[in-house]
């Protein structure tokens, strides 16, 4: 470039001939130690948060009744006590901008979960079950809980802490379970492939009270999801203990306060972030119309920071355990629309 600029040749016909643009060849005799004179936009969104808004954020976040929670459980909550602050995405912009979004707490990032096989419209219709381990006050020896939730709703239907695994005790809770739910007709239990699901028990259990065993594929870890997704909320709850239960009473007692937390105050991500107890008794329409209207009222106000339609506040659909490859067309889609 140097030789022919010398010889004469303007600057854009030899660019032209090398391939380049004259900007670049200013970038390339621009010094490194020269510093960046781009002054960036010159005006700020006319939308843009004002200074006590985004205190207001701020506030919000870090105030005791939600500073442990992120803000896909803040927002829904705010909405279900009439509030609107502001969105999802501008809950961790603010956050981001003050270095608070660091990951608290002991798990990891969720992973995708596997696909299933039964569909789910309504409570009662398809329910998982498992057992996992508890730490128990014996070192080496292990207290046993087996929880059953419904698919539907993800609500838990029953559980027990137990000191062994037993087909025989699975087979009294599953019969508990579906007594209390008003023994309904059609129902699929679905689990892995442990010796107390298949145990000779509780298979003839199930032939009695017409209840249709499923379960999961041979050698495929992670094809109960929703029952796995249960054991890692219960147990990456902050108030799981680090150190073993001290006796099956406190085990059992500590369950039962996350059951009760669990079904009735817990807002799940997976079907619009309302109670499993909202969903299993038919409430959530009723919630989700009212969030609705916190939107629209908060859209009203401020029409310049809505560039399409609100939050979809619409009841989730039916839930899929396992869906084929290639569901039919016959199947209702993941998603209702209103």
């Amino acid at each position: 470039m140097d030789e022919a600029l010398s010889e004469g040749v303007r600057l854009e016909a030899a660019c032209s001939r090398l391939g380049v643009s004259p900007r670049t060849v200013q970038r390339w005799r621009k010094p490194q130690s020269a510093e960046d004179r781009r002054c960036g936009p010159r005006t700020q969104p006319a939308n843009r948060l004002s200074q006590a808004e985004r205190q207001r954020v701020l506030q919000v976040a870090n105030s005791e009744q939600y500073r442990n929670l992120s803000p896909k459980q803040i927002v829904p909550r705010l909405a279900d006590e009439g509030l609107y602050v502001a969105s999802e995405s501008t809950f961790y912009r603010v956050l981001r901008e003050h270095e608070q979004l660091q990951h608290r707490g002991k798990a990891r990032p969720a992973a995708k979960r596997p696909r299933a096989e039964h569909v789910a419209s309504a409570p009662n219709q398809v329910w998982s079950w498992d057992i996992t381990y508890l730490k128990g006050p014996v070192r080496g020896a292990f207290l046993y809980l087996y929880l059953v939730v419904d698919v539907y709703s993800r609500r838990v239907m029953g559980w027990q802490v137990h000191e062994e695994e037993s087909t025989e005790k699975a087979a009294a809770l599953i019969r508990h379970c579906w007594e209390q739910a008003g023994r309904p007709a059609g129902l699929t239990l679905h689990s892995d492939n442990g010796g107390p699901m298949k145990g000779a028990t509780l298979l003839a259990t199930l032939q009695w009270l017409g209840i249709a065993p499923s379960f999961s594929r041979p050698r495929v870890s992670d094809d109960n999801a929703f029952s796995e997704a249960l054991f890692r909320t219960l147990k990456y709850r902050p108030s799981f203990p680090d150190k073993p239960f001290s006796s099956l009473e406190e085990a059992r007692s500590w369950v039962a306060s996350f059951v009760g937390w669990y079904n009735s105050q817990h807002r799940h991500s997976a079907i619009r972030f309302v109670t499993p107890d909202d969903r299993h008794f038919g409430r959530e329409a009723q919630l989700l119309a009212r969030r609705h209207q916190v939107y629209q009222r908060a859209r009203h106000r401020h029409p310049e920071r809505w560039r399409a339609n609100t939050r979809d506040w619409t009841p989730s659909g039916p839930v899929r355990l396992n869906p084929s490859p290639h569901p039919t067309p016959a199947l209702p889609s993941f998603r209702l629309t209103a």
